[in-house]
């Protein structure tokens, strides 16, 4: 999109927040950067330029604006509705692979050699990967100086810098400030950052309105496997297994942000949590674009128009949520629910939790795969599976994690006796982050394309459904919530109970 001036200068001119995270606006006569929607006065047109991030705009030599700070926008949400090698890899770079294996292993990750990555990401963003992640350290180094008050070597090393050198000349070149004046000045202009609990970082997620939270909350809190999630105060709350050590989060929803509370084991995973709890809230998704293509299905427009926003229910962990989805086949919520306590109270690791009643991190598809089939109480056909799926996924036969390639993955999953078109394209859906997976068989899904009048098959409404590309697994997610279930209430109507 930077590659429209016309287009991008009217978004300037008009503040338009939409846009922030798509582009930056770089202006040549202050040397500055910011996000589309800032309140000073627009530039003249012949002193901007734009860029595709943060860091390409860094990279030419401009320094963050600090009213609208455009490196705290929410992130582009192109990457997430593409499956191409450049999505794939900024995928991973945003979970931090570049940070724990170096431009070497992201390329690997997406099958090409580095110097080839590099020229990819350069021809499209404007930076290679060292360049991204650099920026990304720089952000998470900012929101820690801005709303803790951990003292700046533990905040240089959990934003991955080498050195508080290092920490401070790229703090000073890209906000202009040190790291004592940017924590003063965030005292006077935004307050002191609140400290949730004992050791607990709060952070702001931002997001793009509108956002319709009650379907993606009630989904997650209508499915919370205890032990491992928790509805508590108004918050849904998880543990996370990380690249360190294990984490628990806290996540309050607002209509323009959700608030982020985090207990980690290692300072370091800050920025993967906070990548990953993004991508389990869907909250880098363009929900203007999703509200304006499918309102052009008269069916379905009335359904959008009621809450328009929606997000998708996603993972903090792809492996995870792939094997939850396999033991749910055929089954009601609470059977899944109790099964998968079981399995996480016998096989997770356990976690401290001094604010909730978390238990356990979700285990591991290596521990699984060890496990005694005796120890699954569900059918032996649906036994086989699951183990075979962990088996396959400890191997490296199947790969789901933030990078891997969508039609890949369905290939391989649907290789695997027992795992069929529905659970497929959950999994594409939920975990991977495919805007247009569609679970045409989903009995949800039959039922409320029935009351709207739609095709009531699977075949006739996967037919119908093409008018709804490339947005089917948001189509999916307004048709679920124009349901009376459980999975539509935030707050939940009762808490969940396991025997």
């Amino acid at each position: 999109m930077h590659e429209d001036f016309d287009h991008c200068y009217r978004a300037v001119q008009s503040k338009d927040a939409r846009f922030d995270g798509w582009f930056v606006t770089a202006v040549l006569t202050t040397g500055i950067y910011c996000r589309p929607s800032c309140p000073v006065r627009p530039p003249f047109a012949r002193n901007v330029r734009f860029y595709p991030t943060s860091a390409a705009a860094q990279r030419e030599g401009f320094r963050a604006c600090k009213r609208c700070r455009p490196d705290a926008s929410p992130g582009s949400p192109e990457w997430n509705v593409r499956g191409d090698v450049v999505a794939r890899a900024m995928r991973l770079i945003a979970d931090g692979t570049v940070d724990r294996e170096g431009v070497t292993g992201l390329a690997t990750r997406v099958g090409y050699t580095p110097r080839q990555l590099e020229r990819l990401l350069q021809a499209e963003v404007g930076a290679n990967p060292l360049a991204l992640a650099r920026a990304q350290r720089t952000q998470t180094a900012r929101v820690l100086i801005e709303t803790t008050s951990l003292p700046f070597g533990d905040v240089a090393f959990a934003a991955g810098f080498s050195s508080i050198r290092q920490f401070n000349d790229t703090v000073r070149e890209v906000c202009a400030l040190t790291p004592t004046e940017l924590r003063a000045r965030a005292a006077v202009t935004f307050g002191r950052g609140e400290q949730s609990g004992a050791g607990v970082l709060s952070v702001r997620l931002p997001v793009r309105a509108p956002f319709a939270f009650e379907g993606l909350f009630g989904h997650l809190a209508a499915t919370a496997v205890p032990g491992l999630e928790e509805v508590r105060d108004g918050a849904y709350r998880r543990t996370l297994k990380l690249p360190s050590g294990n984490g628990i989060v806290s996540l309050t929803p607002h209509p323009d942000h959700v608030r982020c509370g985090l207990v980690l084991d290692d300072l370091k995973d800050l920025a993967t949590a906070i990548a990953r709890c993004r991508r389990l809230l869907d909250l880098d998704a363009d929900p203007e674009a999703v509200v304006d293509a499918l309102s052009d299905d008269p069916v379905l427009a009335a359904v959008v128009s009621k809450a328009p926003g929606q997000r998708i229910p996603r993972t903090v962990d792809e492996q995870e949520l792939a094997l939850r989805v396999v033991i749910g086949q055929q089954v009601s919520t609470k059977a899944a629910r109790t099964h998968t306590r079981r399995l996480v109270e016998a096989f997770g690791s356990p976690v401290y939790d001094p604010n909730g009643a978390l238990s356990h991190a979700f285990p591991s598809a290596e521990r699984l795969s060890e496990i005694d089939p005796g120890a699954l109480a569900f059918p032996k056909s649906r036994q086989r599976t699951f183990l075979t799926l962990t088996r396959a996924l400890a191997d490296g036969e199947v790969s789901l994690d933030t990078g891997c390639d969508w039609n890949r993955a369905r290939d391989q999953l649907l290789a695997i006796r027992g795992i069929g078109p529905w659970t497929a394209e959950v999994i594409a859906m939920r975990g991977l982050g495919d805007p247009d997976a569609f679970p045409a068989s989903d009995l949800g899904v039959l039922l409320a394309a029935k009351q709207l009048g739609l095709p009531a098959e699977a075949k006739g409404l996967t037919e119908y459904s093409t008018r709804w590309r490339p947005w089917r697994a948001y189509a999916t997610q307004h048709l679920w919530t124009a349901l009376d279930h459980e999975v539509n209430d935030w707050p939940p109507r009762t808490a969940p109970k396991e025997k």
